[in-house]
C-alpha cells in the first residue's frame, strides 16, 4: 500500500476486522506486506519492519502481488501507477484526480501488460456505481445519470437550505466538524465532482472524457436567498453532475449548481450522503445511494477491488478495463448545451424594468415560465426572479451580458441552471 492517512488506515482496520470474510469470499488470504508512507515515525497499525518511505520498494517487492494506491495527487501518485503496471502487478486505487488526469494513458498499459485498474473507490465512496456502470447496466444505452457526488457541498446546501444561514457560516462549521479541508476549493469550485465526472462519462459512454470538455461551476455564489426562492417555485439546489448523450456522437458532460424539482428523489439527499440516479434504455430509472466518502466507506470499496484483483489473478483474466466503442465520440461545448435557467436580478423599484428585460430575453427567442418580486424589500432595489424556457448556452450568456448591463439592473444578480429531471 502506498500512502496510509485516513482511509490506509480505513483500509488496514476493516481488512484485520473482516478478513475471514473477505478471504472465503474471494478464495485468497490477504496481508499486507509493504506500506510507503512519508513519515516513518507515525504510528500506522502496521509492523515497523514493513513501513517504508520509498514508494518503490513497495511496487518492487516480490512478495507483493497487488499494489493499492492511496497517496493522492497527480504527479507521484503517477509514477507509482505506472511502475506498478510495468512491474506486472494490478493496480488498486482512489485517486479520481489521478484516473480524470491520466486515465485513458494508464488504462492503455494495463491492457498491454494484461492487467487490470481497480477503481471503484475513485467516485461516490462506497456506493458501487463503477461496477453497475460497467456490468450491471452494459445492456443499457445510458439515457441520463444525474449525480449529487461531493459530500461537502451536499452538506453546506443542505445546512443553508434547512436553516438558511449564509455559505461563508455553513463552511466554517464544515471545517470545524471536518466535512470540509482548511483549503476547501478543490470541493465547493466543483474541481472534485468534475474528475469524477470524467469517469462516470468515459464508463457510460464509451470513450474518454477529459478535464478540459467539463463545464465546471462551483458553489460560492450560491445564496441563502437564492434557496429560498427556488424552494418558493418548487426547488431545491444541489451540486449536481449532468452527463447524457446530445445530438452527433456528442455527450454534455458538465457540473454546477442546478435547481432541481423539490418532488425527485435527489432533491431529499441531505449532508454528506451521495447519490447517483442513472436512466437506461432497457433497465429504466435506477438510484444509487449512500455515503460519498469517509475511511469506512472508502475501505469498503478498496477492500472490495482488492478481492476482485485477487479473483482476476488466479483465475489469469483482466477484468477492470474502460471499454471504449464507436457510439459517441466527443464532449458537448456548454454553449450549445440547452438548459432553463433561474435568474435573481437586483433591479431599480420602479414601473417598466420587467419590460426592458423581456425585451432583451425576447430578442434571443427565450421565453419566461415565471416571474415575481418578493415583497418586503425596501429601498431603491428589489430582487426580480425569473424561471426561464429553454436555450442554449449560447444564446442565454449573450441575453444575460446585455441585461445586467441595463442601468435599471444593480449587483447582486444570479443565474443557475434547472434541469426538470422529467
Amino acid at each position: 500500500m502506498v500512502g496510509c492517512g485516513v482511509v490506509g488506515q480505513g483500509v488496514l482496520h476493516h481488512l484485520a476486522r473482516n478478513h475471514d470474510l473477505l478471504a472465503e469470499r474471494s478464495g485468497s488470504g490477504f496481508e499486507v506486506c509493504r506500506v510507503a508512507v512519508r513519515d516513518t515515525a507515525k504510528a500506522r497499525g502496521v509492523d515497523a519492519s514493513r513501513i517504508t518511505d520509498d514508494w518503490r520498494k513497495v511496487v518492487s517487492d516480490p512478495a507483493v502481488d497487488i499494489v493499492v494506491e492511496l497517496m493522492g495527487g497527480t504527479t507521484t501518485a503517477r509514477e507509482v501507477a505506472v511502475a506498478a503496471l510495468e512491474a506486472g502487478k494490478p493496480l488498486v486505487t482512489a485517486n479520481k484526480a489521478l484516473l480524470a488526469d491520466a486515465g485513458e494513458k494508464l488504462f492503455t498499459l494495463a491492457e498491454q501488460r494484461g492487467l487490470g485498474i481497480y477503481f471503484e473507490a475513485s467516485v461516490a465512496g462506497g456506493i458501487p456505481i463503477l461496477k453497475a456502470l460497467r456490468e450491471g447496466l452494459r445492456a443499457n444505452h445510458i439515457v441520463s445519470l444525474h449525480g449529487i457526488v461531493n459530500g461537502t457541498c451536499n452538506y453546506i446546501l443542505s445546512r443553508m437550505a434547512e436553516e438558511g444561514k449564509s455559505y461563508e457560516e455553513v463552511l466554517a462549521e464544515a471545517k470545524r466538524l471536518g466535512y470540509a479541508e482548511a483549503d476547501e476549493s478543490l470541493d465547493v469550485d466543483g474541481i472534485d465532482a468534475a474528475h469524477k465526472a470524467c469517469i462516470l462519462a468515459s464508463l457510460a459512454y464509451g470513450f474518454w472524457v477529459k478535464m478540459s470538455e467539463v463545464h465546471v461551476e462551483g458553489i460560492r455564489s450560491v445564496s441563502a436567498l437564492d434557496i429560498a426562492f427556488a424552494r418558493k417555485l418548487g426547488y431545491a439546489i444541489k451540486l449536481l453532475a449532468i452527463i447524457k448523450p446530445a445530438e452527433a456522437r456528442a455527450v454534455q458532460v458538465r457540473v454546477h449548481p442546478t435547481l432541481i424539482p423539490l418532488h425527485n428523489v435527489l432533491a431529499s439527499v441531505s449532508g454528506v450522503y451521495n447519490a447517483v440516479a442513472v436512466e437506461g434504455d432497457v433497465v429504466g430509472h435506477t438510484l444509487f445511494y449512500g455515503r460519498g466518502a469517509g475511511p469506512d466507506a472508502t475501505a469498503s470499496a478498496v477492500l472490495s477491488d482488492v478481492a476482485e484483483a485477487a479473483l482476476d489473478l488466479s483465475g489469469g483474466v483482466c477484468q477492470r478495463r474502460v471499454v471504449t466503442h464507436g457510439f459517441y465520440g466527443h464532449a458537448l461545448p456548454v454553449e450549445q448545451v440547452i438548459s432553463r435557467y433561474y435568474v435573481r436580478l437586483t433591479v431599480l423599484n420602479r414601473p417598466g424594468v420587467l419590460a426592458q428585460v423581456s425585451t432583451i430575453l425576447g430578442k434571443y427567442g427565450i421565453g419566461i415560465s415565471s416571474v415575481f418580486q418578493p415583497e418586503g424589500h425596501d429601498g431603491e432595489t428589489v430582487p426580480l426572479v425569473m424561471l426561464l424556457d429553454s436555450a442554449t448556452g449560447g444564446q442565454f450568456d449573450q441575453a444575460y451580458r446585455e441585461i445586467c448591463a441595463l442601468p435599471v439592473v444593480h449587483e447582486p444578480c444570479q443565474r443557475i441552471r434547472v434541469e426538470d429531471l422529467s
